[in-house]
């Protein structure tokens, strides 16, 4: 049984290949939103919101997670099938890391130098993680956890509180919890869209009814439980920053 037509994209979220196209779909949209979402839920629980610094922290990680993690992971194997050339990616990646770590470097000198290890923790996992460094060890399931749900929470929080207390501990926790969660959905689902040629089954219910099983069957709910938490983060933030402010 082969792969039904509206699998043959890599993500839910891709375009059709080519151009401009591959340039949105590089960007993962919906995944960068979310992201996003936990720098700006971390200052949510900061004891006071400082507009300036979140928009700051907020730019900052749009530039190192959503172009250049994006970039140097799309360099490892192609798993968008992108056409920009490895120029552009390499480009692409530079440029972000540095638009990001020149925003984090202001910060030290006009807010605190207590942001810089924040400045160097976050730089080096964009590199390790996507390069897949030291064989590999920081590109698993719970540093990607730590690196894209709870560091955004923790830069969040501390870029406005710059200090840590039980509620940025518990905030960042809830965002590692949910980037894991992310992981469960989205592997398999990527296995489905990326690796399988064919897939043959059946599911037989209690009844006697019997359920054909293919790719798109079991990818439904999988791409479906994604999209609904890739718009209920960035909902979520935009919330708890509108009672904050």
């Amino acid at each position: 049984m082969a792969i039904q037509p509206h699998l043959d994209r890599p993500a839910f979220y891709a375009l059709r290949r080519g151009r401009w196209r591959d340039w949105i779909t590089l960007l993962h949209p919906p995944y960068t939103a979310w992201h996003l979402s936990y720098v700006a839920l971390g200052a949510a629980a900061a004891p006071t919101v400082h507009v300036d610094r979140l928009l700051a922290a907020l730019a900052a990680f749009f530039l190192a997670v959503g172009i250049s993690a994006h970039a140097l992971d799309e360099l490892q194997g192609r798993p968008l099938g992108t056409d920009i050339s490895e120029r552009g990616l390499v480009t692409l990646a530079a440029a972000g890391l540095l638009g990001a770590v020149g925003i984090g470097l202001a910060g030290a000198l006009t807010v605190s130098v207590t942001l810089l290890p924040f400045v160097a923790v976050g730089s080096f996992l964009v590199v390790a993680y996507n390069l897949e460094l030291f064989e590999g060890r920081f590109h698993n399931d719970r540093w990607f956890a730590a690196a894209w749900g709870a560091f955004p929470a923790l830069t969040g929080y501390w870029v406005n509180a710059l200090s840590l207390d039980a509620a940025g501990v518990l905030v960042a926790a809830a965002c590692w919890a949910l980037s894991v969660a992310q992981r469960r959905l989205s592997t398999p689902v990527r296995e489905l869209r990326r690796r399988t040629a064919a897939l043959e089954g059946q599911q037989r219910m209690t009844d006697g009814h019997v359920v054909e099983l293919s790719a798109a069957t079991l990818a439904a709910p999988l791409d479906g439980a994604l999209r609904a938490l890739s718009l209920a983060l960035p909902l979520l933030a935009a919330g708890a920053l509108a009672v904050r402010l």
